[in-house]
């Protein structure tokens, strides 16, 4: 009998340090998982931080050369796309980066103004006309920077945004050697015109899918049928973003902001003598006003939908406000630049 009892008091002594091990384990493996969740979170509010105004390549706050500002603010865009926080997150397939959303809708709407602008130096800036060859550098860069935004394997769309990159910046030193046969940039009012037509439609477009936030009916035109063909008919359609999608056209605004109050600077020095000549100094720097203002601090820890009277803000319709005002100035610029 003693044998036996000295037996089950021995396996009950194995199964309870087994127990004990399993809860230990058990413990550890919770700790791991909380302070691995408690990292994930803490990068994801670290990398969800905007950048400051990307600074510029060294000394071009400094050359004469025309073209060098706006040339050396466009690679400098590109540059905080790829090197900010957490680098360029779109195509994140894990987390943090996988589960962000509102820093990949902010770099879209930086990676639009960016593509605008070297549309805008392929086809405009660096061609005296419509018939000049177009430049090598240029022309390889627009391509490139017009890669998918989401692509994560072979190629990469870092890579193919730094290839894009180096061919701007390989037209900026040629631009900056002084010889007038490697490089050009034309500072000319129908050049700006040009690139601020298309930067009007970014905003004119963005305004507008601000204001579906309220869910008031917009007015489309379709044609009518019948003995009144020829007429335009209102038909009221109706466009309002879910809830939880309100905040993606909210940080496409405010990344689209963020570059074009940086290029439109670099303009100002670098067309100042076609803004004098056209007395549009100041229509340019309400522009720029305006869209300074989409840029001040969100107190908010989300992006609020409330109606357009009602107890609760609606950032969505604060932002369209200050767009639409810009895009207002940018019609006025525009019509100045167009004057003889």
């Amino acid at each position: 009998m003693a044998i036996k009892d000295w037996v089950r008091n021995s396996r009950g002594n194995t199964s309870g340090a087994t127990a004990t091990l399993r809860q230990r384990s058990a413990g550890a493996w919770m700790l791991v998982a909380a302070v691995l969740v408690t990292i994930l979170l803490a990068l994801s509010w670290y990398w969800s931080r905007q950048p400051q105004l990307a600074p510029l390549l060294a000394g071009a706050d400094r050359t004469s050369v025309s073209g060098a500002r706006t040339t050396a603010t466009l690679i400098a865009l590109v540059d905080t796309l790829l090197d900010k926080r957490g680098g360029y997150l779109t195509n994140d397939i894990l987390p943090p980066g996988l589960w962000l959303d509102n820093m990949p809708n902010w770099e879209f709407g930086v990676v639009v103004q960016v593509r605008d602008a070297a549309k805008a130096f392929r086809e405009a800036f660096s061609r005296s006309q419509s018939q000049s060859t177009e430049d090598p550098d240029l022309a390889l860069a627009e391509p490139l920077l017009n890669y998918d935004t989401d692509r994560w394997i072979f190629p990469a769309t870092e890579d193919e945004y730094r290839k894009g990159r180096d061919r701007l910046a390989r037209y900026y030193a040629r631009l900056l050697d002084g010889d007038d046969n490697n490089a050009l940039f034309y500072a000319r009012a129908d050049n700006l015109r040009y690139w601020l037509g298309t930067v009007q439609s970014r905003l004119g477009s963005l305004s507008q899918r601000l204001g579906t936030s309220v869910g008031q009916p917009r007015l489309s035109i379709r044609l009518g049928e019948g003995a009144d063909a020829g007429a335009a008919q209102p038909t009221p359609a109706l466009v309002k973003p879910s809830w939880w999608k309100v905040d993606d056209t909210f940080f496409e605004a405010r990344g689209t902001a963020w570059a074009l109050i940086q290029l439109l600077k670099a303009a100002e020095v670098d067309f100042a003598d076609v803004l004098e000549k056209k007395n549009a100094q100041v229509s340019l720097r309400q522009i720029i006003r305006e869209l300074e203002a989409t840029q001040k601090p969100l107190h908010s820890p989300v992006i609020l939908n409330g109606s357009g009277f009602g107890l609760f803000a609606n950032h969505s319709i604060t932002m369209a406000s200050y767009i639409g005002r810009a895009n207002a100035a940018l019609i006025d610029l525009r019509e100045l630049l167009a004057q003889g």
